[in-house]
């Protein structure tokens, strides 16, 4: 997958309250500038109530900023006639599929948004099937929504979304209420997606594994850009992450402790088969 180097989606200074909380004690954001190219995957994290969630419904233009700007693709989110094509561009998936599962079909709910484009039936059935092959979900058009698992009905909702051919798919923790199964089917999806079709991925999450399967992390802490960097950079940084209340991947955790036991293993180790080779090549050779 190539990144563009265009700039899709932009944050300039900018800050936001919700009602009633408008001193600056109270900001849910401050200050936020941050610039997302077409293509990237990025992982957004941060401890509860550090803005994730609100920053994501700025770029989708659900929230307006309270002062700066939110540019998606040049156009501000914050004049109202530009917030149809602002939404297609930016799709959202929320934790709760259900909550997003409009129709009593798949293919109906694929096709809500199309529909609401006031697209030429003949065009909507086209994309519809398109959008069902490529995720994997020809099979369950006719089935109600309601029956399928919790990961087909995220991918279902990623269809919905993907079905509109947006520039990025923002997910406010996508696989939160989703058994194993389920978390694998969804991130899979969303790499592939990533990967093969150059869709911009920003992604909410509380998991470490999560978002080192992106390629870049963003870190806010109390409404506030704290990090910007490399999964490596980032989730290797235990410092940081502690002094937040968050977790490394297990095999940043598990090497951490091995160093302090005296293993002489990279500090910059981010992932469990790195970990697995490192200690391989610790055993004494016979």
């Amino acid at each position: 997958m190539t990144v563009c180097s265009e700039v899709s989606i932009e944050a300039r200074a900018v800050d936001f309250s919700y009602p009633g909380e408008e001193d600056s004690s109270g900001a849910a954001l401050s200050g936020i500038n941050l610039a997302l190219k077409r293509g990237e995957y990025i992982a957004l994290i941060g401890p509860n109530g550090s803005g994730k969630t609100t920053l994501l419904k700025l770029f989708n233009a659900l929230l307006t900023p309270s002062s700066g700007e939110v540019l998606v693709e040049g156009l501000s989110t914050s004049e109202e006639e530009n917030l149809p094509e602002i939404r297609r561009r930016c799709g959202m998936i929320f934790q709760n599929p259900d909550n997003q599962l409009v129709a009593t079909t798949v293919e109906e709910d694929i096709a809500f948004g199309l529909e609401n484009l006031a697209l030429p039936s003949a065009e909507i059935r086209v994309k519809v099937q398109h959008t069902a092959r490529l995720l994997g979900l020809s099979h369950l058009l006719r089935q109600p929504p309601h029956l399928l698992s919790g990961g087909e009905k995220q991918r279902v909702a990623i269809a919905g979304i993907l079905a509109m051919e947006p520039d990025f798919i923002l997910m406010d923790e996508p696989t939160a209420m989703l058994d194993p199964a389920g978390r694998r089917e969804v991130l899979k999806t969303v790499a592939e997606l990533n990967r093969r079709r150059g869709l911009g991925i920003i992604h909410v999450t509380h998991s470490p594994a999560e978002a080192a399967l992106a390629g870049r992390v963003v870190v806010l802490d109390s409404g506030r850009l704290r990090e910007d960097g490399t999964p490596r950079e980032v989730l290797t940084d235990l410092a940081l992450l502690h002094g937040l209340g968050l977790q490394g991947t297990a095999a940043v955790e598990l090497a951490a402790l091995l160093r302090e036991d005296g293993f002489a293993l990279d500090p910059q180790t981010l992932h469990s088969r790195e970990l697995v080779e490192s200690l391989c090549l610790l055993v004494p050779k016979n």
